[in-house]
């Protein structure tokens, strides 16, 4: 330079220093970056399958799927119900997050990173914010979800938020691992060995533990299925505090990755001692067993649930529910009206007592079978309803006013079984698919078991034959001679082939002494 002219010196870029724009554009480009991931992420296929197959098989479920009992849903296991279905999606975020971090080392493009301005641990938040469109994504799904079965008029019960919310965090925490995996061990083919391997440990932890109800609840997902519905008081299940468990995890998680990528300000040591405690606080609320006094509330609504239901008249009968169940006893009453106006005698005009019942006793993974009553005139029903559940309350609606007792009806296998199968099946809108549905093997030939709510009934070759083909004559034939005849058909001396005859129904070939008449079910 010529004298006199200034020099103007300039530092050269190190590559660590802040944008320009200071704080805000620091947090645009986190966001922008976000962004950008979130659509590679998209157009990854496992993320896009699956994606596909999770909303594809939910609307299945909602519009096609089913097995009748979707039309009078149960709310709080609808919430439960929403959990499950996410896994999937889950695990190809996690491994599709994971890649996504680990992609400038395969392409060997780290070290560009040291003369760009925004600083490692940055993109570490940026990888995890690119889950979050997932999240609202399975969020979406699940609110659509548990609003379709609450605004259906057979709904019942209650949901909890703090189950609805599971489906959703279940997806962040994967996105989440995922870029804790990739930034702990920098690997590329780590994630699918990793899923493997916590499939795997996580059945060995429950198998050595046995099933210990403080290790099933570290899990992200505890659905405890099998038992029939329990009303919503007697459900038990820390919900609360497993979302507050997972939250804190999902923070803490992120805290680590962002702690271990070289972001150890303040807030960020602050939040991560924060999410400790959060998820701490969730761990110790969730882990205590079945409380004495939720056993002490089941084992009164198993053994004495009349201290615990409203009863209601319906025409000339009974009918007691739990609570949340009250507005459903208009449906048991059709059908049990319809039942009754096809029996003859005493029958048809009987004041007959419905009554809900449950076995709580054994949690919410025992499916208890619900001993027969011993009261005269006294139906059991199920918290169920809907699909095969209608056929099966018809059965034992048939069996008491056909024998008398739930108790008496589990020891039929006379020819008084026809009329009980008759009188049940004739008022179903389709009475040859209902008796397929409540027969054990679904069949409509040959002996089989019929299902009951409280027991089954035994159907011999040729009693089946019988019921198949008065199923097939118009029932209001048939019901004039089930009236005319009612005493003899509800004898226990009666035979099949008898009841044949008084029926109209021409049977071949010789049964069994059950057949017979002898009024023995032996042999």
């Amino acid at each position: 330079m010529s004298a006199g002219t200034d020099t103007i010196t300039q530092a050269a870029p190190t590559g660590v220093e802040p944008p320009a724009g200071g704080r805000e554009s620091r947090s645009a480009a986190v966001l922008a970056l976000a962004r950008f991931e979130a659509r590679e992420l998209l157009l990854q296929i496992p993320v896009l399958l699956f994606l596909v197959l999770y909303v594809g098989y939910t609307g299945w479920r909602l519009f096609l799927g089913g097995d009748g009992q979707d039309d009078f849903p149960i709310l709080h296991e609808v919430d439960r119900n929403t959990q499950q279905a996410p896994l999937l999606l889950a695990i190809a975020v996690f491994v599709c997050v994971n890649r996504a971090v680990l992609r400038s080392r395969r392409q060997s493009t780290d070290q560009n990173f040291d003369i760009l301005p925004m600083e490692h641990w940055r993109r570490t938040v940026a990888h995890a914010l690119s889950v979050l469109p997932f999240a609202a994504i399975t969020a979406l799904v699940v609110g659509f979800q548990f609003t379709w079965a609450a605004l259906k008029p057979g709904a019942v019960g209650q949901g909890s938020p703090a189950e609805l919310v599971v489906g959703p965090l279940l997806v962040l925490l994967a996105g989440v691992l995922g870029v804790l995996l990739a930034r702990v061990i920098p690997v590329g083919f780590i994630a699918p060995p990793f899923v493997i391997g916590a499939f795997v440990l996580s059945t060995l932890v429950s198998a050595l533990t046995q099933g210990k109800h403080w290790v099933r609840w570290l899990g992200p997902v505890v659905t405890e299925e099998g038992a029939s519905p329990f009303p919503s008081e007697l459900l038990g299940r820390p919900a609360a505090w497993h979302a507050l468990y997972l939250v804190g995890l999902v923070v803490l998680l992120l805290c680590v990755a962002v702690l271990v990528s070289g972001g150890r300000t303040r807030l960020v040591k602050a939040v991560t001692a924060l999410a400790l405690a959060a998820t701490a606080v969730g761990v110790t609320g969730q882990s205590p067993d079945v409380p004495a006094s939720l056993v002490e509330a089941r084992t009164k609504a198993s053994v004495s649930p009349e201290k615990e239901q409203t009863c209601v008249r319906h025409g000339r009968s009974t009918y007691c529910a739990f609570p949340e169940w009250s507005g459903r006893t208009a449906d048991w009453a059709e059908a049990v009206d319809r039942i009754q106006s096809r029996a003859g005698g005493s029958a048809g005009g009987e004041r007959l007592t419905v009554r809900q019942r449950i076995d709580a006793r054994d949690g919410l993974e025992s499916d208890a079978a619900i001993s027969p009553s011993t009261t005269p005139g006294h139906v059991t029903v199920g918290t169920r309803w809907g699909g095969n559940r209608l056929p099966e309350f018809a059965v034992g609606v048939a069996s008491v006013l056909v024998t008398g007792t739930e108790e008496e009806a589990g020891r039929v296998c006379d020819a008084r079984v026809v009329t009980t199968m008759w009188l049940a099946l004739s008022a179903q809108p389709d009475p040859m698919r209902s008796l397929r549905d409540v027969r054990l093997d679904d069949s409509i030939k040959g002996s089989a078991v019929a299902l009951a709510p409280t027991g089954p009934v035994s159907m011999s070759a040729q009693q089946t034959t019988v019921v198949r083909e008065l199923l097939r004559k118009p029932h209001y034939s048939v019901a004039a001679k089930v009236k005319a005849h009612w005493t003899e058909l509800t004898s226990p001396k009666t035979s099949t082939a008898r009841v044949a005859e008084l029926l109209g129904v021409p049977v071949s070939g010789k049964g069994t002494a059950a057949d017979s008449g002898s009024g023995s079910c032996e042999e």
